[in-house]
């Protein structure tokens, strides 16, 4: 019965946080983390002592699973500079540099176990700084960039950490841990690429959304445990198929099952990351005990832990300013090349191919061409500023990850107890001091959020264009017409005069001499759907709308294909 209550109090308190957060505007994961620190000190509650294990394997799937299903993939590949950066080259360097000032400090560790405590503390949590952030209206491509650091840096430090304890025992080589490295990195990305693939297909032929959102509930175990087995990064692949069914979904899943999907994960999400904070809070007397017992003391692994704070802070600074002016001055050279691009377009629309394959290859430099300009026009309308980069550089609070693979050390390794309290020393101090001040650090940048005049104006415009790609099935004869039978030119006229939103095409075509006005009508407005989300998803694929707009409409053809679905179940 304990654990019971335990769980529901915890739930309790989460919610009661979360609500307290909303009136108050403090990030929850601050305050849980505040209120969990307190609540170890009181007498009544025991000691708390997760199995790292439970976090690793049970925890951090779903979490990055969730993240990525809503991460557009086009807003990655845009800012694929950026975040392979921030997530592989910073926490490679975090990891080496904070390692040799720990092997000068902790003279018991060898330099391999230094450096795994460096990849310990190198990987940032997102979670409190994108809630702020959103909260604050920072702009979306910033948003994008901590997002995407968060989903893949988890992977690089976990990759990097296995490498550096299995070197404690002097049998890996540095070119043994590079090429382990490539090796579970590409592994992953093959066997999230199945697992996303696959778990769609099969998601998309259950036709139920019940059971299409309990087969996503272990899709991230699915990627994550063969992945393992193999000697890959599990977390890498879980975010990979995560990324491919939110690609491939929109496509291939009804919108009655991804709305479903999508808040029965909105709801795990919630409960997750609010939870493990708690429990960051709830660890911290066990850990303080633990140090304190084998001789390290709280007093040695907090400056310890402050030390290294500095330290990550001013690597991440030193790192962000120089790579984000590359990215500018790149960004700048980029731009130039729109005159060299119309030239292109120019080129291509006056040629006249003599055949179909020619027509076909036509096209697709057309759509080549278009999404290179739409490129460069997220290029000059979101360009990375020095405002951003300093927002970027502040934005690097470490969380539960840090605290998980701390906890994940091996058995054996000198003063174990009092890494895992530096870890969470460097965990806690950034997560208050960075996540407390990143309010006001935006605030004094001014830094100017996306303009919600022009988010809705932009929304209004790529429902128009997929609006009008519906309202031409009515003009295509084949498209008023059921297996030959043309349908009532009063049920056309009706849908022509009250469509304003598009729906998709049915699934089944009705007996056209059984078909009613009220089925005619159905059967009419699906196509007019399918016609306008092939439009949005060309719009998405050339990427000539921001991603905020597309999902956006993307949500308006849902709601629609889900009042079709009902009035299907009445006709």
């Amino acid at each position: 019965m304990e654990p019971m209550v335990l769980v529901l109090g915890a739930v309790a308190l989460i919610v009661a946080c979360a609500v307290f957060s909303r009136r108050t505007g403090i990030a929850s994961p601050l305050i849980l983390l505040l209120v969990g620190i307190a609540i170890s000190y009181t007498p009544i509650v025991p000691d708390f002592e997760v199995d790292p294990e439970w976090i690793l394997a049970g925890v951090l799937p779903p979490l990055l699973y969730s993240a990525a299903v809503n991460v557009p993939v086009m807003d990655l590949r845009r800012n694929l500079k950026p975040i392979a950066g921030l997530s592989v080259t910073l926490v490679l360097i975090t990891s080496v540099a904070t390692g040799y000032v720990i092997y000068w400090l902790i003279p018991d560790l060898n330099l391999a176990a230094s450096i795994a405590l460096g990849a310990v503390i190198s990987p940032t949590d997102a979670v409190a700084a994108t809630s702020i952030g959103k909260r604050l209206g920072l702009p979306s491509r910033l948003v994008t960039v901590l997002e995407g650091e968060s989903l893949v840096n988890d992977a690089s430090a976990l990759v990097l950490l296995r490498s550096a304890v299995a070197a404690t025992a002097g049998s890996v080589s540095l070119l043994a841990v590079a090429g382990d490295f490539l090796y579970a990195v590409a592994a992953a990305v093959a066997v999230g690429l199945v697992i996303g693939w696959v778990s769609v297909t099969v998601r998309a032929r259950l036709n139920d959304p019940v059971l299409t959102t309990t087969v996503s509930f272990i899709v991230p175990f699915l990627a994550f445990i063969p992945a393992e087995e193999i000697g890959a990064s599990g977390v890498l692949a879980v975010v990979v198929a995560g990324l491919v069914t939110g690609h491939r979904g929109a496509r291939q899943l009804a919108a009655t099952e991804r709305i479903s999907e999508h808040t029965n994960w909105m709801t795990v999400q919630f409960v997750l990351e609010h939870g493990v904070f708690l429990l960051m809070g709830l660890e911290i007397r066990g850990l303080v005990q633990e140090a304190s017992n084998e001789g390290g003391g709280l007093d040695q692994a907090v400056l310890i832990g402050l030390l290294l704070t500095v330290m990550v802070v001013v690597l991440r600074f030193a790192f962000v300013i120089p790579q984000m002016a590359l990215i500018r001055r790149d960004e700048r050279r980029q731009l130039g090349r729109q005159e060299f691009l119309d030239q292109a377009r120019a080129k291509i629309e006056a040629y006249a191919p003599q055949d179909d394959r020619m027509a076909r290859r036509k096209t697709r430099a057309q759509r080549g061409i278009a999404q290179r300009s739409a490129d460069l026009a997220f290029v000059e309308k979101q360009g990375l500023s020095l405002k951003g980069s300093v927002i970027i550089g502040w934005a690097g609070m470490r969380g539960v990850v840090t605290l998980a693979a701390a906890q994940s050390l091996p058995s054996d390794i000198p003063n174990r107890a009092l890494l895992i309290l530096v870890a969470f020393t460097v965990a806690v101090v950034t997560l208050l001091g960075l996540g407390g001040s990143l309010p006001l650090v935006i605030r004094l940048s001014k830094i100017q959020g996306d303009d919600r005049d022009v988010h809705r104006t932009e929304v209004r415009s790529l429902l128009q264009q997929a609006n009008d790609a519906a309202l031409a099935v009515l003009d295509d004869p084949e498209g008023i017409s059921i297996d030959g039978v043309e349908i009532s030119p009063e049920v056309v006229e009706h849908v022509r005069k009250n469509h304003s939103r598009v729906g998709e095409v049915a699934s089944k075509k009705p007996d056209p001499r059984r078909a009613n006005a009220r089925t005619q009508q159905i059967v009419l407005e699906r196509r007019m759907l399918e016609a306008a989300r092939n439009e949005l998803l060309d719009a998405r694929a050339i990427g000539a709308h921001s991603s905020k707009a597309i999902q956006k409409a993307q949500s308006v053809f849902d709601v629609e294909e889900y009042r079709l679905d009902r009035m299907s179940r009445k006709a």
